[in-house]
Formats: C-alpha cells, sequence, structure tokens
C-alpha cells in the first residue's frame, strides 16, 4: 500500500479540508441593531431639542461672542489655572506630609484630606466667600509684639475671585494628596532602597526617582481632576466670582432668555474640556513612551 492510498479519505494531497474554506468571521447581529438604535436615539433627541420653537438659537449665536461671555471665560480659565497649580503644589505636600514617618506630620496631613475632601464644595466657598463676616482684618506680624508687616481689613483682600480660587485651591488639594501618595506608594520600596545605596538622600530620591515614575500614575487622574476643577467653577456663582456662569446668569437677567444664556455656557464649556482632553491624552502617551 503505497503513502497516498494509506492517507485517510479527504487528506490525499495532504491538506485538511477546514484549510481550503475562507474562515468566516462571526457575525454580531444584535450590536448592529443596538447601534442602529442608539443613533436613532440620538438623532431624535437633537432633532426634538433643536427644533423646539421656545429656544431662540438666533439669540445663543448672538451672545456666543458677547464681550462680557468672553470675559467670564477668560476669568474661569485663570481661576482654573490658578486653582489647579495651587491644589498640585499643595496636594505634593501633603502626600509627603502623609508619608511621614513623623506621626504628627501624617496625622496633621490625614486631617487636611479629611476636612477638604468631607466639606462639600459649595459650602466651602461660601464659607470662604463670607470669611469677612467673622475675620475684621488679616494681619501678618512678629508674634508676641506690635511690630506688623502687613494689615488690611478682609473685604478689602479677599475678593470674590480671590475667594473662589482659594476654596477650589482647598478643595482640590485635599482629593489630589490622595492620588499622589497613591502614585508615590506605587514604585517599589527596592527604587528608594537604591537611591539611599548610591547615596541620594530622601529630597533627592523623590524629585529624581520616584516622582518621575509616578508621574505616569499620577497623571491619567490628574487630567481628570483638571477637568472637574473646570466644571467646578460654576458652583462659584454662589459667591458671585465673576465666571462664565455668573456672566451668562447676569445677562440672563436682562434679556430673560435663561435657557439661550445657559446654552452659551454650555457650548464653551464643551469647547474647553474638548481641548483639555485632547491635551490630556497627548500628555499621557508621551508620558508613556518615556
Amino acid at each position: 500500500m503505497t503513502e497516498q492510498a494509506s492517507r485517510a479519505p479527504g487528506l490525499a494531497d495532504g491538506v485538511s479540508p477546514l484549510a481550503r474554506q475562507d474562515a468566516v468571521p462571526v457575525r454580531h447581529y444584535g450590536r448592529g441593531v443596538v447601534a442602529v438604535l442608539v443613533v436613532a436615539v440620538v438623532a431624535l433627541t437633537a432633532y426634538a431639542f433643536a427644533a423646539n420653537p421656545k429656544i431662540e438659537w438666533p439669540v445663543v449665536g448672538e451672545y456666543l461672542f458677547h464681550p462680557d461671555i468672553m470675559s467670564g471665560l477668560m476669568r474661569t480659565l485663570l481661576m482654573t489655572a490658578m486653582g489647579m497649580t495651587f491644589s498640585v503644589i499643595g496636594a505634593v505636600v501633603v502626600a509627603l506630609m502623609r508619608m511621614s514617618p513623623s506621626r504628627i506630620i501624617s496625622a496633621t496631613a490625614a486631617a487636611y484630606i479629611f476636612v477638604f475632601r468631607g466639606i462639600p464644595l459649595i459650602l466651602l466657598l461660601i464659607f470662604v466667600g463670607n470669611l469677612g463676616l467673622f475675620v475684621d482684618r488679616i494681619t501678618i506680624g512678629v508674634p508676641f509684639t506690635d511690630l506688623q508687616v502687613f494689615s488690611r481689613p478682609v473685604q478689602e483682600v479677599l475678593t470674590p475671585f480671590a475667594a473662589s480660587v482659594i476654596g477650589l485651591t482647598l478643595a482640590g488639594s485635599g482629593y489630589m494628596a490622595e492620588i499622589v501618595r497613591g502614585g508615590l506608594l506605587a514604585i517599589g520600596r527596592g527604587q528608594r532602597e537604591a537611591a539611599k545605596a548610591l547615596g541620594l538622600n530622601s529630597l533627592k530620591t523623590t524629585r529624581f526617582i520616584v516622582l518621575p515614575q509616578a508621574l505616569r500614575v499620577i497623571v491619567p487622574p490628574m487630567g481628570n481632576e483638571l477637568i472637574s476643577m473646570l466644571k467646578a467653577t460654576a458652583i462659584v456663582s454662589v459667591i458671585g466670582g465673576g465666571d462664565l456662569l455668573t456672566v451668562a446668569q447676569a445677562i440672563s437677567g436682562s434679556n430673560y432668555r435663561t435657557i439661550e444664556m445657559l446654552l452659551v455656557a454650555t457650548v464653551w464649556y464643551f469647547a474647553v474640556i474638548a481641548l483639555l482632553t485632547a491635551g490630556q491624552y497627548v500628555l499621557e502617551r508621551r508620558i508613556a513612551e518615556r
């Protein structure tokens, strides 16, 4: 019996019949149906919203680039940038304090995080904005002496804008401190021990060894916190912080087009958040490639 005759039927040429057929991918008809339904619902909702006769879209276009709206947008961006910068600095300091071997320093940082993560932002802003009700002056001087370096009434120093930045900073640093601490703890102890063996002190180890590696863990949630802070600036309208929403509400009080002015503010919030999201994506990719 020859070798070809001894082969199983269908394998005369040494190739399996299954290999001769083109592979057919599994079809997921349910996904297509769900996708069509989702698109239909979104399209119908957008059409119903756009075709609503009670919304005057020309008013939205008229005020979209209004000087007052643009001024409020700039104050919102400045408020976000300042609040985020101060929050990150405070978060790093508080996180390092929280990881300190000293129980007093660690407990102080833990109390700071507990207080400013626990208090609602709107309550914190109202409290800071009305600080002048029970503190008359801000005085900086030498303790136990009459020497004063700085002394001015609270109402002159603590403007609504300054109160807004302080409130956002206190709340943001409380949240971000735990993000920074989590990123620092993600770096193994062996990294610190190796740096110590090379003669680096704790400060240099944190600065040159730990923090650069921890950025891969810290940056993504920090980007989310930046977007959250931008949206949180809308809450400062309760103390008249001069932000985008405050200006939009002030204009709606004169033209009586509340929905249209809220839509103007919404368009700008979406535009800025889209830019921040794109920047976060690029930054994350660059850090991941390092």
